[in-house]
């Protein structure tokens, strides 16, 4: 099965005069289910319809090179947001791009989705333009955006789209499909689950649940948190409502999230005819360097239960996991097994959470995921069904495939949901057969005050984890370690919390290559705790690191063994009046400057644990 179609050729050659549908993506065309646009596509294309992909368009040339659709355009910023691609949390311009040819930055606009979709309106203004995608699906309401220090509109109005597909869109697009088969258009499908829309005031439905509009949102703070908290509170598709919220003289229309798949729809969306593949128009820039780490992974499930206040997931791919048959996956990596280039190497086996195979507990199928309230945090709810026995029976079939010398997991791992299990069987069998030397972990801080407003669980369910990580470890006769990830200036972070974190990290011999700022990405719990300062789910107030030097004493504090960090600690330290953490002592975080050293030592002799010398020792030296 060819590539989709990229140019006039393309379809001259599949003798196609006009498409039905054409599908505009932020990415480099990477036909891999790892992308959204490459489902969607293959989708519409084992519907029975013609389909073509404009990716990356500079000019209204790009934009013109398949013509007209006979449907819809469909539109996405790629597999992430374009200002998030773009810019570093200190909103620097990146210079590259993994889903770019050849890696390098400049071909993804700033905000794609409305770029794109203005260029469409502007050349082709008869024909309805469908958005979906992460982009869109984040910034379907009213919602802070960090680039620019504001409240910006849902992405439909700056957008000019006629629907957003919100979420993961199979089951919607399925529907889709139906409808257009039936001679209908977009303007038609207003009822279809898992979409948004704009309508006229007196046309917004009955029994909604209303969020303050646009226009008050942006002028008072506890509004929005209000708003975001009811937005994310009707996101689950057993009890969630439709949600309103007016934009000037529009009402924003958000209908019930969709059903999620079945294990049957998920198997045949990964089961299309993809080329697994980027185009060949990309060898000449050395390729698309995303293939890299897809291209022998694999994708077992979607959703999470984990719920993290700082990760998108919750309200995109939502909270309830949903999985592939092992049979599906098993077939998926013996195919994988027999391509040309395969080493032996199964890059990852996961999603979201890799450890989640199951819904969280049996209650959820029923009556939806508890509202306001975490499966895993701050402790484990009493109903939760820590089985890992289906998943370990997947990875020892991958393991016995031939030609299969290594499986690896390195999407993230639930270290506190593995924790819930009585036998440590999966932990065992993780340790032993797929971690590559290090295991990538996220307990993320260290201060429990902190971890509560990240959603996490506190810090000693780490430490039991570390301990038996090792203990484990041991057992089986490996040299293998964790690589914690951890984040600095989350909001309540203070500079004792980041202190607290230092010396955390001191007593676990943990010192982190890169360290990652919080980044306010649009529409997470977290993000409404940077923009407001009130946390949405208690209304209380939450103090927010936004001084680039408190940001830059924060980071600095987690790498607090560089030299060059040392003015910033130092001055970090002095700060929060922990100046106790500067000396020879095992606890401290840096030694004395040199001019100090040299000032204590005339004035005090010996050291103490505070780099105060005694006689006995000057004379030694």
């Amino acid at each position: 099965m060819p590539f989709l179609p990229v140019s006039r050729e393309d379809m001259n050659e599949r003798g196609i005069e006009q498409l039905d549908f054409i599908c505009v993506t932020g990415d480099a065309y990477i036909d891999h289910p790892t992308f959204g646009i490459a489902i969607i596509s293959r989708m519409i294309e084992a519907a029975g319809f013609s389909v073509g992909i404009i990716a990356q368009p500079q000019s209204d040339a790009d934009f013109k090179a398949l013509g007209q659709p006979k449907f819809c355009f469909m539109v996405t910023g790629g597999n992430i947001d374009s200002m998030v691609s773009n810019y570093t949390v200190a909103l620097k311009k990146r210079n590259d791009d993994a889903y770019s040819p050849g890696g390098k930055g400049g071909r993804r606009p700033d905000r794609a989705v409305i770029v794109y979709c203005k260029a469409l309106k502007r050349l082709f203004p008869d024909v309805e333009i469908e958005i979906g995608g992460l982009e869109a699906s984040l910034r379907r309401f009213a919602h802070y955006d960090y680039w620019s220090d504001s409240v910006m509109p849902s992405i439909l109005v700056d957008s000019g789209a006629d629907l957003l597909m919100y979420g993961m869109g199979e089951v919607t697009l399925s529907q889709m499909l139906n409808r257009f088969k039936q001679g209908q258009r977009l303007f038609d499908m207003h009822d279809l689950r898992g979409i948004c829309y704009l309508t006229k005031p007196e046309n917004t439905p009955l029994g909604a649940v209303q969020c303050d509009s646009l226009e008050i949102v942006r002028e008072n703070k506890k509004a929005y948190a209000k708003a975001c908290r009811k937005q994310y509170d009707e996101q689950d598709e057993v009890y969630g409502r439709t949600i309103v919220q007016r934009h000037g003289n529009m009402m924003l229309v958000q209908n019930p999230p969709q059903r999620s798949v079945s294990q049957e729809e998920f198997d045949y969306a990964y089961e299309l005819p993809y080329m697994r593949a980027y185009h060949p128009m990309y060898e000449k820039d050395g390729g698309v360097p995303a293939i890299q780490e897809i291209e022998f992974s694999i994708t077992h499930s979607r959703g999470c239960f984990g719920f993290c206040n700082f990760c998108s997931i919750a309200l995109h791919q939502g909270r309830h996991v949903q999985t592939r048959s092992e049979d599906s996956v098993y077939n998926e990596a013996v195919m994988l097994s027999e391509k040309p280039n395969f080493k032996g190497y199964i890059h990852d086996v996961g999603g979201p959470t890799a450890n989640f195979r199951h819904p969280s507990c049996e209650k959820q199928e029923k009556f939806g995921l508890c509202k306001g309230r975490k499966c895993l945090a701050p402790t484990p709810c009493k109903n939760i069904d820590p089985d890992h026995s289906e998943y370990i029976r997947l990875l020892r079939r991958l393991r016995s495939i031939k030609g299969v010398k290594k499986v690896f997991i390195r999407s993230g791992i639930r270290f506190d949901y593995m924790l819930l299990e009585k036998n440590s069987t999966f932990l065992d069998e993780l340790v032993e057969y797929h971690v590559s030397g290090q295991l990538k972990v996220a307990p993320e801080h260290a201060s429990n005050k902190v971890l509560d407003l990240m959603g996490k669980p506190h810090i000693e369910v780490y430490e039991e984890f570390e301990k038996k990580f090792y203990a484990s470890t041991k057992k089986c006769g490996k040299e293998q370690y964790l690589v914690p990830y951890l984040m600095s200036s989350h909001p309540g972070c203070t500079l004792n919390d980041a202190i607290e974190l230092a010396v955390f990290e001191k007593r676990h011999n943990i010192r982190p290559e890169q360290v990652q700022d919080f980044y306010p990405t649009p529409g997470t719990i977290s993000t409404a705790m940077f923009y407001t300062g009130l946390d949405p789910y208690t209304m209380q107030p939450v103090f927010v690191p936004k001084t680039s030097e408190e940001k830059a004493m924060q980071r600095a504090l987690l790498q607090y063994y560089d030299p060059k960090n040392r003015v910033l600690v130092e001055k970090a330290l002095s700060i929060a009046k922990r100046r106790d953490l500067i000396g020879f002592g095992k606890d401290c975080l840096i030694q004395p400057s040199k001019n100090a050293r040299n000032n204590v030592s005339k004035s005090y002799g010996k050291t103490d644990n505070h780099g105060k010398r005694t006689s006995s020792e000057k004379k030694k030296r």
